[in-house]
């Protein structure tokens, strides 16, 4: 597998999908002139899956309404394939249903395409370090969706299980955060630590718990209270 640069150096490495040629080009070409490294661009699904298992990116920048194979499933096959690999969803779409399969298939964000270039470049720079990042208005529904799951029940680590792993004091304080819903920015801000240092005990917490992403972190700290703590 192609090595992954760390995403806080630049040049963040980004690949774009959309079946809209124009758009696609436009898109890539913002990303480009702005620093990114635009590894590579897809048509289709069954095109994306193939060509980001073979380069990588740092970042996903994805639209869900593809040919061959459908945006929320390029998404789930390839955070399975990659877990360290962040999506962000760019879609005409700002329909609640589309938003919430977005994520649970393992988006990272979700940004409407009415937004502009700039908040775009920003929404990729915090994706690529772990940030969610949602069209306003769309972040509360997303945690009242993880609320939502953390209700239905679910195979999960049991962390009262012998053997299974312990968290260190700062990686339970950082998953209670996570959990309220808090950016890695402003958990680094309220812990007064950097903003990589969140990332780090993400990161660990993840394989602690083997979990995949940040769906299944929140679910896991909010099936356990940590979020009204």
């Amino acid at each position: 597998m192609t090595q992954r640069q760390d995403p806080t150096q630049d040049p963040i490495r980004v690949m774009v999908v959309d079946d809209h040629p124009m758009w696609r080009d436009a898109v890539a070409r913002d990303l480009a002139e702005s620093g990114f490294e635009v590894v590579a661009t897809a048509g289709d699904g069954e095109q994306a899956v193939r060509r980001a298992k073979a380069v990588a990116p740092d970042v996903l920048v994805l639209d869900l309404n593809l040919p061959a194979k459908p945006g929320v499933q390029v998404c789930k096959e390839l955070v399975a394939h990659d877990p360290a690999l962040r999506v962000l969803v760019l879609s005409a779409s700002g329909e609640h249903a589309d938003v919430l399969e977005a994520v649970k298939s393992g988006a990272t964000g979700y940004l409407l395409k009415s937004a502009s270039t700039g908040d775009l470049l920003d929404a990729v720079r915090r994706t690529a370090v772990g940030d969610p990042v949602f069209t306003p208005g769309l972040a509360g529904l997303v945690l009242g969706e993880y609320r939502r799951l953390a209700s239905e029940p679910a195979p999960a680590p049991d962390a009262d299980a012998p053997g299974a792993p312990r968290l260190t004091e700062r990686e339970t304080e950082v998953l209670r955060l996570v959990a309220k819903g808090l950016s890695y920015k402003q958990i680094a801000e309220r812990l007064v630590i950097s903003h990589r240092t969140v990332q780090n005990h993400v990161q660990n917490t993840l394989g602690k718990l083997q979990l995949h992403n940040r769906v299944e972190l929140v679910r896991y700290a909010i099936e356990r209270g940590l979020d009204d703590a």
